[in-house]
């Protein structure tokens, strides 16, 4: 890869969770490897994951540092290490989290003044972090970690409220000022169930990190030009905002080793994995994964099981119980299910090695919750998707798959309920076998083979990170 001068400095201040930090730390190495000094900055339980991540790349990352800052988990009744909010157990904690996250700002300063960066790259939940860059007079990038289709999609809604002129909950309504068409339903706007206490919280945070946006140098977004120009260019136009696509950044690990060691410890050894996807055809297993927080009930475990096994495919399936009663962990597992199921499915119980499974060519379709991450790690991987978002943006990134780029088909989940096994069959099905999967598949490998395109030397997305750097440079 092309490299510049050492003498540039840049920040960069994940929100503490795996979906942001992970990215962060592929971010921070493109940077890097264009000889950039980069430091990440993140809390003192958060390090290791970064420290073990950096451990096993191949690529130069001896120009990245890592600086931690206290979370203030006492001052406000956070279980003393809780400092990531994929560890968080229920609602008001998160609320209480998201209000600790405020208190980082004047650490956050202190080591600005200590290191005088050039640069702060800070996420879309630390609002503040744009008067914080400007009172050292240097740009404040937003790092949103979702895509740019989404984000339009937000804006307009927030903007226009279009989810006021229909009837009922099921009625659908159109986005206005959104190019493609694009009909969502009340019950697919997660923000428009939150509590009191969390709407308050929440919805002034949201604003502010809007508000932050406009005042900040700019955006760098995990995406490249090629799956979202339409969007990208009515942020930029219609919006006003600058925006640099530097993605899909996962696909900085190049190797077996970096894939597999990206992000926590695995809870299976990746040469088993591999060597289980190696004994099967290729485009013949299903990868079911739903992000980490994900936290399913024991019947909805229960209907996902049976619609896995109804569907005669096999599977890789992660399944994540936040449980501390050991006896009532795997009530959900229907009787005789596993053994049934020997040589057929394989359950990972706890963190996977996603992309390192996404990548092999055994695995021919994913069940997503629509996580932003994912959804890219699938495209890079050139496989169809199941979408079954759960909260958040992930309700717009699911149009986005199975409207937009037409690589997935919806498992048909309303928000607050569940999905029957019978759905759950019928979707696995579509995107397995048939002129319909084979569409989507042709679609996934074209996506692919842009995204591996756009981040090597004079693509897209590789043109705009040198064009970043080298504006910052001269700032």
């Amino acid at each position: 890869m092309g490299s510049v001068d050492h003498h540039l400095h840049m920040f960069f201040f994940p929100f503490p969770s795996q979906g942001h930090i992970i990215p962060t730390i592929d971010m921070a190495r493109l940077f890097a490897a264009r000889g950039v000094k980069a430091t990440i900055i993140t809390t003192p339980l958060n390090a290791p994951l970064i420290l073990r991540t950096l451990e096993k790349t191949k690529a130069p990352h001896h120009s990245i540092g890592i600086r931690t800052i206290k979370f203030p988990c006492a001052e406000f009744g956070i279980p003393e290490g809780c400092e990531n909010a994929d560890s968080i157990q229920n609602l008001n904690m998160l609320h209480s989290f998201f209000k600790a996250t405020m208190m980082l700002q004047e650490p956050l300063e202190q080591l600005l003044l200590e290191e005088q960066p050039h640069c702060l790259i800070a996420d879309m939940f630390f609002p503040w972090a744009t008067d914080s860059a400007a009172k050292f007079s240097i740009p404040r990038l937003v790092f949103h970690g979702t895509g740019l289709f989404s984000l339009c999609a937000s804006f307009c809604v927030t903007t226009y409220e279009p989810y006021k002129n229909v009837s009922s909950d099921s009625e659908a309504f159109l986005i206005p000022n959104l190019p493609g068409e694009i009909k969502m339903t009340r019950m697919q706007l997660t923000e428009l169930s939150r509590k009191d206490d969390e709407e308050k919280t929440l919805t002034r945070l949201l604003n502010d990190s809007r508000e932050s946006e406009v005042k900040s140098y700019g955006m760098v977004v995990n995406s490249f030009n090629e799956l979202e120009q339409v969007y990208s260019d009515h942020y930029r136009k219609v919006f006003g905002r600058r925006t640099w696509n530097i993605g899909p950044v996962s696909l900085c690990n190049r190797d077996n080793e970096e894939k597999a060691k990206r992000g926590k410890e695995a809870d299976i050894d990746e040469h088993v994995c591999l060597n289980w996807l190696g004994s099967k055809k290729p485009n013949s297993v299903v990868y079911v994964c739903f992000g980490s927080m994900a936290n399913f009930s024991d019947s909805q475990l229960g209907e996902i099981a049976m619609g896995l096994e109804n569907s005669g495919q096999q599977f890789i399936w992660v399944v994540r119980k936040n449980r501390k009663d050991e006896e009532e962990k795997e009530k959900w597992v229907p009787e005789g299910f596993e053994k049934r199921m020997e040589g057929k499915g394989l359950i990972i119980r706890g963190w996977a090695p996603q992309v390192l499974i996404l990548d092999h060519e055994a695995v021919g379709g994913f069940v997503t919750h629509c996580g932003w991450n994912s959804v890219l790690e699938g495209v890079s991987g050139g496989v169809p998707m199941v979408t079954w978002p759960l909260c958040a943006e992930q309700f717009y990134n699911e149009k986005f798959v199975t409207e937009v780029i037409k690589i997935g088909v919806p498992v048909g989940v309303k928000v607050g309920g569940g999905v029957k096994k019978d759905a759950i069959e019928d979707a696995l099905n579509r995107i397995m076998v048939g002129e319909e999967a084979e569409v989507l598949r042709n679609n996934a490998r074209s996506l692919a083979q842009k995204a591996r395109q756009a981040v090597e030397v004079g693509g897209s997305s590789y043109s705009d990170l040198n064009s970043l750097i080298q504006e910052l440079q001269l700032c």
